[in-house]
């Protein structure tokens, strides 16, 4: 499959085989951004999978998402380096200055706090990902200057 391949055309040409219900899953959320309740009862009925199956695998695999992420993805890593770093505290920093939860999304779709296993980046510790550009050797003064440079 392409990856420019589109939701529907995805749908039209893996709907009938369950066993592509990944690549059916891909598609819209590239397409789509999220998995939307409305996108997983479109897949359901088109490929004759419980939605049940659907809401499994989307809530299996990280690459998936339910709900719409903001315009701006910050990955915290919460590794051993950055642990002892300081990245829990950083966390409730973050989650201060955004007023969300870990893996919640601002009210007004700006910013998604995600948490990452590792960024391997551990010589920088304690580090964080915005949009796909790290950021390392993090205190409470940096993140606060990192996120204020965000529209």
């Amino acid at each position: 499959m392409s990856d420019s391949m589109g939701f529907e055309d995805a749908l039209r040409i893996y709907g009938w085989d369950e066993s592509e219900l990944i690549r059916v899953l891909q598609a819209a959320q590239r397409e789509y951004s999220c998995i939307s309740p409305e996108t997983a009862l479109r897949i359901s009925e088109a490929m004759n999978v419980p939605l049940s199956r659907i809401y499994g695998v989307v809530t299996f695999y990280r690459q998936f998402t339910l709900s719409r992420p903001g315009r701006h993805l910050i990955r915290l890593c919460s590794g051993t380096a950055c642990h002892v770093g300081g990245s829990s505290g950083l966390e409730k920093v973050i989650c201060g200055i955004l007023g969300v939860e870990p893996g919640g999304t601002t009210e007004d779709g700006r910013f998604t706090l995600d948490s990452a296993a590792c960024l391997g980046c551990c010589s920088l510790a304690p580090v964080m990902m915005v949009d796909g550009v790290v950021y390392g050797r993090l205190d409470e003064s940096s993140v606060r200057d990192i996120l204020e440079s965000f529209d």
